[in-house]
C-alpha cells in the first residue's frame, strides 16, 4: 500500500554534510508518522529521527542532536534528513520508515517494531 525510496547517501569526509531524501507513494493518507533509522555492519537497526504526521512532534537520538534535522515536504510526499558535522560513527545504511499505527501520531515512535513500511536503504560512509 505504501512504497518508500531513499536517496542521497554518499561518501563524505568527517565534518561534511549530506541530505537524504525519501519519496513516498501509494496510500500515504493513512500515515501516522515517519522516521529515519540506521544500521552499521554487524549491528542493530537503530532510531535516528522521527516526525509525527501533524509535524507537532520531532525527536532525535541523543548522538545526533544539534547535527541532524528531519523535515517534510507534503506537496512532494518527501521526507528529508539533513546531516551536518558528520562523524565516522554516522557510517551506516540509512532507512526511511513509515508507520500507520495511530498511537504513533501524538508522539514519535522510535522502535523498529512500531513501523510497518520500509525503504531499501541508502549507504552513508564518513571517513576520517
Amino acid at each position: 500500500q505504501v512504497q518508500l525510496v531513499e536517496s542521497g547517501g554518499e561518501w563524505v569526509q568527517t565534518g561534511g554534510s549530506l541530505r537524504l531524501s525519501c519519496v513516498a507513494s501509494g496510500r500515504t493518507d493513512s500515515s501516522a508518522g515517519m522516521g529515519w533509522f540506521r544500521q552499521a555492519p554487524g549491528k542493530e537497526r537503530d532510531f535516528v529521527a522521527g516526525i509525527t504526521w501533524s509535524g507537532n512532534k520531532i525527536e532525535y537520538r541523543e548522538s545526533v542532536k544539534g547535527r541532524f534535522n528531519i523535515s517534510r515536504d507534503n506537496a512532494k510526499n518527501t521526507l528529508y534528513l539533513r546531516m551536518t558535522s558528520l562523524l565516522p560513527e554516522d557510517t551506516a545504511v540509512y532507512y526511511c520508515a513509515l508507520t500507520t499505527y495511530y498511537y504513533c501520531s501524538p508522539y514519535v515512535c522510535s522502535r523498529t517494531s512500531e513501523y510497518n513500511y520500509w525503504g531499501q536503504g541508502t549507504q552513508v560512509t564518513v571517513s576520517s
